[in-house]
């Protein structure tokens, strides 16, 4: 790459910030182990408040946005910041980078170059100027990706030719690069080129000509993002992969080294077959594509103990408007609620946790509600937390991934929602199933049969 291509990119991107095929691969994903406090920190209301925020603006992000291998596994671990990442390799020879698996999104990228800059990027455990960085000069597979390349239409749609100036539209021989891409996220974004490079899996197995983000500058991001999502630059996608899983391992936002697998399989074959144990829900259509990245599937009741939280239909399924509906995401830490929804859910734990004080001061620090102070019970007592969804498929909620302690002495409900008033709908999904409630659950996303599976099951390794 130039380094005038990148200087220029690098004030551009400033401006706008003021062999046989196998079948399976396994990813290690990371995130810290369980303690009896949702948090190690000296100040974990505060982190918690701050998990909450990232929840949210993650939600309001996804409501409104702007060759074949076998089977591998590679480890995913729990993060401080709330997420879960892999480390893969790129280039020849391969760098290693670490990357937040995001199945809300769909571009592979990471820090790219020595002149890598993230704004606000004041993680805990993370230091600015260590974020590992890929140096494109120092892989002989690195080229970028040509404005007349398909995959640059991937990002930008059909129209990105009208961008090609420098192109001859009669034929296909063109050195212009494709456009720099920004890309929003809930917290913050990224901006950079796109490559084509090698990517290797720990078994030597390679995939060519992989599409990658080469970011030169972020906000707020703490890593590499690795797109799991419905568009064709995602890894699934380019991977070509029949169904992809993983369990997430408890954590306590401290980066302890627990991991668990992320486990990517092409498969073979025209079969349906289903894991054994798994419970499965089928996947569903949004009617329009500004949410085409997303894994929209059918909730049908919310249950809190015997009773049945009657929410409206209309946040239940997604409208012609493409407003409404549930997605999974492994992005988003705490599940998001809209209001009128988290309303219903928060209201009827207050009704049947009566027996508790709530711990309003806690409520107002933390941004998470309802708190109940349990000071001085020998054990708790609160009712179940199950989503029911499409074709019977019922997942009952452990006590850990819905009601967590902040402290010795008070206990919040690990759901976010905004401060917005009324009675309608947000743009987009009305229901975002967040990572901390997918703990200790095996999930399986078929994209071969366009269905979602999942079973309880301990995740440590």
């Amino acid at each position: 790459m130039a380094s005038s291509q990148l200087l220029f990119l690098l004030s551009f991107l400033l401006l706008i910030s003021s062999s046989t095929p196998t079948s399976t691969i396994t990813i290690p994903l990371s995130a810290p182990s369980s303690t009896k406090q949702i948090i190690s920190s000296k100040n974990p209301w505060r982190a918690l408040n701050h998990l909450a925020s990232l929840s949210l603006s993650r939600a309001h992000h996804i409501k409104s946005p702007k060759t074949k291998i076998s089977s591998l596994k590679t480890p995913l671990f729990p993060r401080s910041y709330g997420g879960y990442s892999i480390s893969l390799n790129f280039g020849t020879p391969p760098q290693t980078t670490k990357f937040v698996m995001d199945t809300g999104s769909s571009l592979v990228w990471f820090p790219c170059t020595s002149r890598y800059l993230c704004s606000k990027c004041d993680f805990p455990n993370i230091e600015v100027t260590g974020i590992p960085t890929f140096i494109p000069k120092q892989s002989s597979s690195s080229n970028l990706i040509g404005c007349k390349n398909h995959k640059c239409s991937w990002l930008f749609g059909p129209k990105v030719q009208s961008k090609c100036q420098e192109c001859d539209p009669t034929t296909q021989n063109c050195t212009q690069t494709c456009p720099p891409y920004v890309i929003q996220y809930g917290s913050g974004s990224t901006a950079g080129l796109l490559l084509s490079e090698t990517l290797d899996f720990p078994d030597k197995k390679t995939i060519p000509d992989f599409l990658v983000g080469c970011s030169l500058f972020s906000i707020r991001q703490p890593e590499g993002i690795a797109g799991f999502g419905r568009s064709p630059e995602s890894l699934p996608s380019q991977l070509g992969l029949k169904k992809f899983s993983y369990c997430l391992v408890s954590h306590a936002f401290d980066d302890t080294p627990a991991s668990s697998d992320l486990v990517l399989d092409t498969g073979s074959g025209s079969d349906d077959t289903k894991t054994p144990g798994l419970s499965y829900t089928p996947f569903q259509k949004n009617p329009t594509a500004t949410f085409r990245d997303y894994y929209y599937v059918l909730l049908r009741n919310i249950v809190i103990g015997d009773t049945h939280v009657k929410v409206p239909y209309k946040f239940l399924v997604p409208g012609s408007d493409g407003n409404g509906g549930t997605i999974v995401d492994s992005g988003t830490t705490f599940t998001f609620m809209e209001k009128p929804v988290y309303e219903l859910v928060a209201k009827e734990f207050e009704k049947q946790v009566a027996h508790y004080t709530v711990a309003t001061g806690v409520q107002k620090q933390t941004g998470l509600r309802p708190c109940f102070n349990i000071s001085g019970e020998k054990s708790v007592s609160v009712p179940e937390f199950i989503f029911h969804f499409k074709g019977g498929a019922k997942m009952a909620l452990p006590l850990a991934n819905y009601f967590s302690f902040v402290d010795s002495g008070v206990i919040c409900l690990t759901i976010v929602s905004d401060n917005m008033s009324g009675s309608g709908i947000g743009g987009g999904p009305a229901i975002i199933l967040g990572n901390y409630q997918q703990r200790n659950f095996h999930v399986e996303f078929d994209l071969k049969n366009e269905r979602f599976g999942f079973k309880q099951q301990n995740c440590v390794s």
